[in-house]
């Protein structure tokens, strides 16, 4: 059930007359500095670090900038601005999700389980990384509605391992499949080449543990090297890094394969351009992300938010357009949402507050940002963000 999140503030506040001062700061810029002083080098590296020179990055968040919220007055409001949206006929109480972020223990002790089990709590959705820590039915067990699952498509070398991963995602009631697109092999990132550092690819293998915990993969290692995981877990890892990042693409035909394999709603993340947009309602798939993965995987490219319109006006009444790559704040996310997205994804910001302060520190940012979303609405006399009441007319275009 939807609750008030600006009641966080009010608490915040009453605490504060009993000289109580939160434990985390609510400003978001300062969440990135906090978690580099929590985390070792190498692992705040990886969740900061970007492909290249950080060119895709940088846009993702200029092009934020390059809009302005227009806010109406005497509109008569409730106090609580009606944050609910549908997608796939399912009805969420936000337009927030976490996005898919790999190997959490690297960032906390509790990793995934401490990122879903804040969500829950916070009535947003969970999207698991077949590159999470955790096994995606470990997750699935601390939850009680159903998710979604992000798949890191293997080869077409390696079909029977695909069929395995959707197969236990269905199983363990996962409801939207989100296919990643733009990583068949990990981006150019020098600030993970200069500590030689791959979290894939470590002593403890806590970044293959989906890899090591499928019967299909499990099945392949011994066929092929003629031993059990545990016998030779270094090569075991090496093996799964190739497999669900082979540096060889799939085709568009190769959708159909996975129509075959999964009845509900799919979901292609990493759409940038109009051509490919129009392509997946050719290909009868249910939703895109419109994404460039936060800026990691390729430098150079546009920021995310600049194609968002042009495919919203292209395929926006055929799918369900979802958003990622550069929100920070709850304007950012009245911008996309104006600008035709139905839902967002949060990335970064929440890996921040995991690595600062576990499951606390997750449900901070969360309630810190849709307190945000929430008051930025309201003051800007918008009563809920179905489209009719959230659109283009709400913002200006400016020069930066």
């Amino acid at each position: 059930m939807q609750t008030n999140p600006t009641t966080y503030a009010a608490h915040t506040f009453e605490a504060g007359l009993h000289d109580q001062k939160p434990s985390i700061t609510f400003q978001s810029e300062k969440w990135e500095s906090l978690a580099e002083k929590a985390l070792p080098a190498t692992s705040f590296a990886y969740v900061w670090g970007s492909a290249g020179r950080r060119e895709t990055d940088e846009r993702n968040r200029t092009a934020f900038k390059k809009w302005a919220i227009l806010p109406s007055r005497l509109i008569e409001t409730n106090r609580l601005p009606n944050l609910k949206t549908t997608l796939f006929g399912q009805t969420y109480d936000y337009p927030v999700a976490m996005a898919p972020v790999g190997v959490q223990k690297i960032f906390h002790p509790e990793g995934e389980l401490a990122a879903a089990l804040a969500a829950e709590e916070e009535g947003v959705t969970y999207i698991v990384s077949t590159a999470s820590a955790t096994s995606m039915e470990d997750i699935a067990a601390v939850r009680e509605d159903g998710e979604w699952y992000q798949l890191y498509w293997p080869s077409n070398e390696h079909p029977e391992i695909t069929a395995s991963l959707v197969t236990r995602a269905k199983k363990a009631g996962y409801k939207v499949l989100v296919v990643t697109l733009d990583t068949y092999m990990l981006g150019w990132r020098p600030s993970d080449l200069d500590n030689g550092y791959n979290p894939f690819i470590r002593k403890d293998n806590i970044g293959v543990e989906m890899g090591f915990s499928d019967p299909a993969y499990r099945e392949h290692f011994k066929k092929k090297y003629g031993k059990e995981i545990e016998e030779d877990m270094s090569t075991a890892a090496a093996e799964w890094v190739h497999i669900v990042f082979p540096g060889s693409n799939h085709s568009w035909n190769d959708i159909r394969h996975l129509q075959e394999l999964w009845d509900g709603p799919i979901v292609l993340k990493g759409i940038q351009t109009v051509a490919d947009a129009k392509k997946c309602v050719e290909y009868g798939v249910q939703g895109i992300v419109v994404s460039n993965h936060g800026g990691r995987q390729q430098d150079g490219g546009i920021g995310s938010l600049d194609v968002l319109p042009e495919i919203v006006d292209a395929v926006g009444d055929d799918l369900e357009i979802i958003f990622d790559s550069g929100i920070r704040g709850g304007a950012d996310i009245v911008k996309a949402l104006a600008l035709g997205a139905k839902m967002v994804l949060l990335g970064r910001p929440y890996i921040y507050g995991l690595s600062i302060g576990g499951k606390p520190g997750v449900g901070h940012v969360l309630r810190s940002i849709l307190g945000d979303l929430s008051l930025t609405l309201h003051l800007s006399g918008i009563t809920d963000i179905k489209k009719e009441n959230l659109n283009r007319s709400v913002l200006r275009r400016i020069d930066c």
